[in-house]
């Protein structure tokens, strides 16, 4: 399939850039780049890092909201 489309001209330059580094055409970079755009979405990830810490409160995330209310965060003055 054959599709025109005008870039602004920082972006086609940038296209050509990569195009000369790769050894590719532009087209053929474009191409590539939309195919990974469209692709599906990837597996949802998981954290690595989610959990690890502890707390000493015993209020919860689902507190959040009251938490800020109160005015969690503010500079008391």
């Amino acid at each position: 399939m054959s599709l025109n489309v005008d870039l602004p001209e920082v972006l086609a330059a940038r296209v050509a850039e990569v195009a000369a580094q790769r050894g590719l055409s532009a087209a053929e970079v474009v191409a590539e780049l939309v195919a990974a755009h469209l692709a599906e979405p990837p597996a949802r990830r998981r954290l690595a890092f989610a959990g690890i810490g502890a707390s000493s409160s015993d209020r919860s995330a689902a507190e959040a909201d009251e938490m800020l209310a109160e005015g969690f965060g503010r500079d008391r003055a």
